[in-house]
């Protein structure tokens, strides 16, 4: 019973659904010469009724698209190749330093991580408080390995 009822109910809203809507369409033009159309009645006065015989289309176009940057002329600034080594020469000592510096912070957290595993706080008579703990603590560790894979990842790709 319920199946007849729900295949006549699905007919009938995709009859509705492929019904054309219509309405009166008014195109009016301001003292500045912007063009807008409308349907609103109340607002239409001074404007042109568009012809109901020629349909209008309410789906918007293709958006516009934006003009690609011209190729860089022969006045483009450019660097000399003793200048780029020199830049070059600074970002790697740069990132050898935070390398330096983050696998300090590496191995201060694994050795937070070992001496946080051996030693149960006072206040973790609650297991799972020793376990939070020590889950901060694999987090700090885990934190510093990916800075440090990242840091010799990044130099891995210089000249």
């Amino acid at each position: 019973m319920f199946r007849g009822f729900n295949r006549i109910l699905i007919a009938t809203a995709a009859a509705l659904a492929a019904l054309p809507a219509s309405a009166d369409v008014y195109k009016c033009v301001d003292a500045d010469g912007h063009v807008t159309y409308t349907n609103d009645k109340s607002r239409a006065r001074g404007c042109k009724l568009l012809s109901s015989e020629m349909p209008v289309s309410s789906v918007p176009g293709p958006a516009a698209t934006q003009p690609k940057p011209a190729a860089p002329s022969g006045g483009f600034p450019s660097v000399s190749g003793d200048q780029q080594k020199a830049r070059d020469g600074e970002r790697r000592r740069i990132l050898e330093a935070e390398l330096d510096t983050e696998t300090k912070n590496l191995e201060a957290a694994r050795k937070a991580l070992t001496e946080g595993e051996a030693v149960r706080l006072g206040d973790e008579r609650n297991y799972q408080k020793y376990l939070d703990r020590i889950q901060g603590l694999k987090d700090n560790v885990a934190l510093h390995e990916r800075n440090v894979d990242a840091l010799r990842k990044e130099i891995s790709k210089l000249p």
